[in-house]
């Protein structure tokens, strides 16, 4: 599958296989990335420790995150795989893993959207020759509901616990690696599971509960920096920014004010996903930045929600601001350099956009799920029928 957002992955092997499952994650989020900064304005302005503290608008913040972004994702996932009939279908579908969850379902969306829309996609093609003329609508109708609802009901029973048993398994991996005295180590559990929109588990499920209990015994804990810290992604969006591709560019400046300014990580997440090999950018990152905060004993009295820069001088202890920005700043550092260096320092960009311009990169992939907005939702009318 190719976007605008995700060029034509060639090749068969498994690096290949990953940058198109990457590409294929970015592809459903990267459209809504509109709601995302919606989202996030609304957060940082309006939330108790917002610019702008209002409960009334407040209100907004739950219900976006936790039903509307999903929908959109599972809509535009459905959209990918079938058309608009697979798009509807995502989108039903989708509400049965959001519907009673304590968390966000992104994952869930990504996962249940384009099952939806692809197990439609196979039953029209089996319908299409088999429904008589005059019944199409009705058909139509009908297959689309029953698969919508059944696949709902499904993501309430089925797909909705696994995510949580996924959630429920990475938040015990760091605690596992708290305990054992290995914090760096943490990174690599969380800086995945947040690019997999499981951060507020992580941070609020595991990391705050046990930062509070160390903050009430010595006044600070380094637990509320773990998952928090906006250094990571600040350095993997100014290596977007200075060596990604030049059609995402423009996007990256709105992309780091609401991250670092405003706190709101997930702006950051789709550019991972585009190229899944920055996820190692955020792990070296975040372990740098957790070295860091260990070697000058710097902690927060309390979670700063969200994460942003202003939120932890909010929330640092006096004398502490060395330890704290240092960390900050070290792992912004190390993320933006091995996140250029995995981007080639740009040269990479340049020579698949050169590719592309030659049309040798650019050649429609044969074994890609039909897609876009333009696709032919329903298979080609039937044939004439021949004379004997």
């Amino acid at each position: 599958m190719a976007t605008a957002y995700t060029p034509t992955v060639t090749g068969t092997g498994i690096k290949a296989q990953i940058q198109r499952l990457g590409g294929y994650l970015a592809g459903m989020v990267m459209p809504n990335i509109g709601a995302f900064i919606a989202w996030g304005l609304i957060t940082a302005l309006f939330i108790p420790t917002g610019w702008l503290p209002d409960k009334q608008f407040a209100a907004l913040v739950d219900p976006i995150i936790t039903l509307l972004l999903p929908v959109l994702i599972g809509y535009t996932g459905g959209r990918m795989v079938h058309g608009q009939r697979g798009a509807v279908v995502g989108a039903v579908a989708t509400v049965g893993v959001v519907v009673g969850a304590k968390i966000p379902m992104f994952l869930g969306a990504m996962i249940l959207g384009p099952l939806a829309a692809y197990v439609l996609k196979k039953v029209d093609q089996f319908t299409a020759d088999r429904t008589k003329a005059g019944f199409e609508m009705l058909v139509d109708n009908f297959t689309a509901g029953i698969i919508g609802g059944a696949l709902a009901v499904f993501g309430v029973w089925g797909v909705a616990p696994i995510v949580r048993q996924v959630t429920s398994a990475a938040g015990h991996g760091v605690e596992w690696l708290i305990h054992h005295h290995l914090l760096p180590f943490a990174s690599v559990l969380i800086e995945p599971a947040k690019v997999l929109f499981l951060n507020n588990a992580v941070n609020h499920g595991v990391l705050g509960p046990l930062g509070v209990a160390e903050a009430v015994n010595h006044g600070k804990s380094i637990l509320f920096m773990l998952e928090s810290n906006p250094g990571p992604g600040l350095g993997v969006l100014l290596a977007y920014l200075l060596f990604g591709p030049k059609a995402l560019r423009p996007s990256v400046p709105a992309a780091i004010v609401i991250q670092f300014l405003g706190g709101i990580h997930e702006i950051y997440f789709p550019y991972v996903l585009m190229k899944p090999r920055l996820i190692l950018a955020s792990i070296a990152g975040g372990a740098a930045g957790i070295g860091t905060f260990m070697i000058t004993g710097a902690g927060l009295v309390a979670t700063p929600s969200p994460g942003s820069i202003f939120a932890y001088a909010a929330e640092t202890p006096k004398g502490g601001w060395f330890g704290v920005f240092a960390g900050v700043i070290v792992a912004a550092a190390v993320s933006f350099a091995v996140g250029s260096a995995l981007l080639g320092f740009g040269r990479l960009a340049e020579s698949a956009e050169e590719t592309a311009e030659d049309g040798t990169a650019a050649a429609p992939d044969e074994s890609a799920p039909e897609s876009t907005a333009g696709d032919v939702e329903r298979p080609a009318a039937r044939p004439e029928p021949q004379e004997a």
